[in-house]
């Protein structure tokens, strides 16, 4: 069937449009996470009374730290600000979306038959995950430091790695690349929330250790404990889908090229990514390593996905490389 052109043009408005509403959101939130601090102080030290309580018997014992409030005092403007920002980032989410959508319709396919597309659906991922996760543990002044690595991977993928919409190559005409493509595109979006968190931990437990340390930056960050929860929580989910992605791949590769395995590039930074999410995991639940080790071994898997997500199809040429660059 024809490219829709009209729907293509709108799916690059949608997309261009949803940058320029993450960017204003950043903003938002970056005022929040540096002027909102007082607030959030505030209802630590409410938190740390009720946990007192708690311990000395004033409070029935069915009163936990999950089901503390972990909201900021309310009121102040730079509330007010950060609440923009979450409707900024809601908006930005549903635009994100109608630019998939729009691409799907335009080809009458998958969105996700190129790098662009695979791009789009992954950080699409990545902001919906955020989401969640900024309702389940109320750290939404974290959103800026999660909205950089966002904007500038869609600025890449928007201009390095930008296709025009076009049908895909017989090699992808599969069923494969709606299951293969969609766990890798997935897991990749996924991976990014824990490798933000493990970066901050990196900071914040360095000044819980020591006050001297970034105290201007790290003091304004949640506790080290909540940021390995969310690093920890976010890896389980994603580990399992980047597997069954794995697997699918191997399957379509011996269906496709008559071999499960052949070292092209991306399957190769897969396969480390893989073994450093594993180590990661296997670490937390034999070692029990929960500090900073674990948030090392954590960072290493997210600078592996990024690389892997963007940058090999940049610098090298493989049987992946199908968005006409590398």
């Amino acid at each position: 069937m024809p490219i829709n052109e009209t729907l293509s043009r709108f799916s690059d408005w949608s997309y261009t449009t949803t940058a320029a509403i993450y960017v204003l959101a950043l903003v938002f939130f970056l005022i929040e996470q540096s002027f909102g601090a007082k607030g959030r102080q505030a209802a630590e030290r409410q938190k740390q009374r009720v946990r007192e309580l708690v311990g000395a018997g004033g409070l029935s014992e069915t009163v936990t730290e999950d089901t503390t409030p972990e909201r900021p005092v309310q009121g102040g403007r730079a509330e007010r600000i950060g609440k923009m920002g979450a409707a900024l980032l809601v908006l930005g989410l549903l635009l994100h979306f109608t630019a998939l959508l729009l691409r799907g319709l335009a080809t009458h396919r998958v969105p996700w038959g190129n790098m662009y597309e695979y791009g789009m659906a992954a950080t699409f991922i990545a902001m919906a995950t955020w989401l969640v996760v900024i309702k389940k543990f109320d750290v939404r002044h974290l959103s800026g430091f999660m909205l950089l690595p966002i904007l500038i991977l869609m600025f890449v993928n928007g201009t390095l790695l930008y296709t025009t919409a076009a049908p895909v190559q017989p090699a992808l005409q599969s069923y494969w690349l709606v299951i293969h493509v969609s766990a890798a595109a997935s897991s990749a979006g996924l991976f990014m929330v824990p490798g933000v968190a493990s970066v901050l931990y990196l900071f914040r437990s360095a000044y819980e250790r020591d006050s001297a340390k970034f105290a201007g930056f790290a003091s304004k960050l949640p506790s080290a404990d909540i940021l390995d929860r969310i690093a920890y929580r976010t890896t389980i989910i994603a580990f399992p889908i980047f597997t069954f992605g794995v697997l699918c791949g191997a399957i379509w590769a011996e269906s496709a090229w008559g071999r499960f395995w052949g070292w092209d590039p991306k399957e190769t930074v897969a396969f480390i990514a893989w073994v450093i999410y594993a180590a990661f995991l296997h670490s937390r639940a034999t070692a029990g390593w929960r500090g900073t080790r674990a948030a090392v071994i954590n960072v290493f898997g997210f600078a592996a996905t990024v690389f892997n997500l963007f940058f090999i199809n940049l610098v090298t040429t493989g049987l992946h490389s199908y968005a006409g660059v590398g």
